[in-house]
């Protein structure tokens, strides 16, 4: 089972940029797809971005489109995401995620991850 630790979230002023991580342990980081999601208060865990095995493939969420990266570096067994232009209503709980095994390409459905960190927390005042 990998295991996955984001860090890099806090608190930034509307307009302000993030850089969240995430580093995987385990021998298949570089076999898996990867995603971001994010969980507001009282809402559902959302898809915000997703990135292929080879990083050659992304996705990403309409409300940030334009706005967010999402990278990985094999070597490092890591993975981010860049925020920039930062809206208050980006304001949640931030979660990395790995696809099963053998699912190699970028997706925006939930269910098809099977390993969850433990969520970093992003806050945007206007």
């Amino acid at each position: 089972q990998v295991q996955l630790v984001e860090s890099g979230g806090g608190l930034v002023q509307a307009g302000g940029s993030l850089r969240l991580s995430c580093a995987a342990s385990g021998r298949t980081f570089s076999s898996s797809a990867m995603g971001w999601f994010r969980q507001a208060p009282g809402k559902e865990r959302d898809f915000v971005a997703s990135i292929s095995w080879s990083g050659g493939s992304t996705d990403y969420a309409d409300s940030v489109k334009g706005r967010f990266t999402i990278s990985r570096d094999n070597a490092k067994n890591t993975v981010y995401l860049q925020m920039n232009s930062l809206k208050p209503e980006d304001t949640a709980v931030y979660y990395c995620a790995r696809r099963s095994t053998g699912y190699l390409s970028a997706s925006r459905i939930k269910a098809g991850y099977d390993s969850w960190g433990q969520g970093t927390q992003v806050t945007v005042s206007s």
